[in-house]
């Protein structure tokens, strides 16, 4: 597979281009690099893109590596949920999958070399000593007591924390670098810290574990990775990164690109806080569809290619762009469902509507195609009967002027069917409607009644032959764009009451072989997907992928149109 990605603005691409060009870089090496301690997010998706994108195009490799340095947080279940993610998406990574524990004997080894270089010492300072020893971002740092200790005492002390002989936080192993630099994470930063907890990769063979910041430079140099590209957050550390790459042995010497990352309106992308959903319960495990998980997304019924198209759509920049809008991810889906989803017909909110004028056993039945422009989905086969359903939406009893669909005494078309007009509206004691009594015009299948318009068409589901199902409405899971902009509320605040509402519905018999994740356009009414965990034989489940609407399409459309008409007039 190989993502076009030419049309969309990316700086690194260009940056690479110029480097090949000028034969300062050869093979390209990329990776991807999460940590195991959640699933991945949408934000995630536009860096999976960026770095496999980036190796596909220029014939390179992509390499998919475990930040595995934090065992307490860690789980096999998210690796496999991250393994699964990426090949979804459509990208294959080039080798085994890769872990920074491979690399824990080597690291450990650059470990004692700083320390015999005089460039790395044992500290006895408590987390909160040496958060005031740091100082301010206006005020140099303080060096520890232990700042001078002799290599010899510092290596014998490493060894003894590496085989557990001290407790967690008692000490830690920090670089010696420039407790006076501006940039705080030059101020002796953290190398190893203790952690007596059992490791997913390499069980309890090691009692400390190094910080991200001493693995990720160095993993890289280690794979070979020419082009270390990560998010903005990131760029301050980009000169302790070079430090260590300068002070130590390492094979090669990777060059990190940092890019903005990406900020959605009404969405949470912090793994803790999307933890925290899913711990207290407040939404269905990772996957709820109203997650930004791709495994979320994934069970909403997006595409791969609708992920990527959406990544390529927002470009790569270094400059924050602030708030993308969601609609943008909307219609990347809708256009991709639009050409490729087999359309059908169902009911959410079933009507009754009993057909007075046709005979009890009457059956025929319609070959409607699959997809209006794709004759590659063949046809389905809708049946028509005396009893049909329709949407409660569709019927009104004191309807406005323009309300083009049914009504006691007005006439609608049934999708590919006949011309039916509402003849009488059947209550029950409390005086809700329970059905309607309508006729059909038996000369109007495919054909307009004589002398006179009927402007609407409603789709519908026969009674006798339509498909149970559960349909899931998802909306934004928060009704503010940003939930967690004010620091001092709780985002859960935020949330939306109405992002989840389930309807009891009827579909047409062709939904009945839906297999999970399959994806249809239920016409008049949105994009839908079968829950993958639906089990055969257990009532149908649709979830609901985006509506019909395209907002942000139609927001471009006016743009584009503002814009040509400023150029006719200048």
């Amino acid at each position: 597979m190989t993502t076009d990605t030419t049309s969309a603005p990316n700086f690194i691409r260009h940056q690479i281009r110029e480097e090949i060009e000028a034969g300062r870089a050869g093979k390209i090496v990329t990776r991807f690099p999460p940590e195991p301690n959640g699933f991945l997010h949408i934000g995630h998706a536009k860096s999976i893109c960026l770095n496999f994108g980036l190796a596909e195009q220029f014939g390179g490799d992509c390499h998919l590596r475990f930040d595995d340095t934090n065992p307490a947080k860690e789980e096999q279940a998210y690796i496999d949920a991250i393994k699964e993610d990426v090949a979804w998406l459509g990208f294959e990574w080039a080798g085994p999958v890769r872990f920074a524990s491979d690399y824990f004997d080597q690291l450990y080894a650059w470990a004692q070399h700083l320390v015999r270089e005089g460039k790395a010492y044992v500290d006895d300072l408590s987390p909160e000593e040496i958060r005031e020893y740091r100082g301010t971002l206006t005020e140099p740092g303080r060096p520890s007591p232990y700042r001078e200790r002799s290599a010899a005492e510092n290596l014998d002390l490493l060894e003894r924390m590496r085989v557990g002989e001290f407790a967690e936080g008692e000490k830690v192993l920090r670089a010696k670098i420039d407790m006076a630099a501006p940039n705080i994470n030059l101020r002796d930063p953290i190398l190893y810290r203790i952690r007596h907890a059992h490791h997913h990769q390499t069980g309890d063979k090691w009692k400390i574990y190094p910080s991200y910041d001493f693995t990720h430079g160095q993993s890289d140099a280690i794979e070979g990775v020419t082009h270390s590209i990560c998010t903005l957050e990131f760029e301050d550390h980009r000169p302790l990164y070079e430090w260590f790459l300068d002070n130590l042995p390492v094979p090669v010497i990777p060059r990190q690109i940092e890019f903005a990352r990406l900020n959605l309106n009404y969405t949470l992308t912090s793994k803790r806080k999307l933890k925290l959903l899913v711990d207290e319960g407040i939404i269905d495990g990772w996957d709820d569809p109203r997650l930004p998980t791709i495994s979320g997304m994934r069970r909403r019924g997006y595409t791969p290619a609708s992920i990527r198209r959406f990544c390529e759509m927002i470009g790569v920049t270094r400059a924050d762009g602030g708030l993308v809008d969601i609609a943008m991810l909307y219609h990347a889906i809708r256009a991709d469902l639009e050409e490729n989803a087999p359309r059908a017909m169902a009911v959410l909110r079933p009507l009754k509507v009993v057909l007075t004028n046709v005979p009890e056993d009457f059956e025929e039945v319609y070959e409607v195609p699959g997809h209006p422009a794709r004759e590659d989905m063949g046809v389905r086969k809708v049946p028509f009967t005396r009893e049909v359903y329709i949407d409660q939406d569709d019927f009104m009893e004191a309807p406005p002027k323009k309300f083009f669909r049914l009504a006691p005494g007005q006439e609608v078309r049934l999708r590919n069917s006949y011309v039916i007009r509402c003849d009488e509206v059947i209550k029950n004691a409390a005086g809700e409607i329970e059905e309607l009594h309508c006729s059909v015009d038996f000369d109007t299948l495919g054909r307009n009644p004589e002398g006179r318009k009927v402007k609407g068409v409603i789709h519908w589901v026969s009674a006798a032959h339509g498909v149970p199902m559960e349909v899931r409405l998802y909306d934004n899971l928060f009704q503010v764009e940003q939930p967690d902009k004010d620091k001092d509320a709780d985002f859960l605040d935020h949330l939306n009451p109405e992002s989840l509402v389930v309807c009891r519905a009827i579909g047409e018999p062709s939904l009945a072989d839906a297999g999970p994740e399959s994806r249809f356009q239920f016409e008049r009414v949105g994009y839908f997907c079968a829950d993958r965990h639906a089990s055969r034989g257990d009532e149908l489940v649709f979830n609901r992928t985006v509506g019909l609407k395209d907002s942000w399409a139609k927001v471009q459309k006016q743009e584009a149109q503002k814009k040509e008409q400023g150029q006719k007039k200048g």
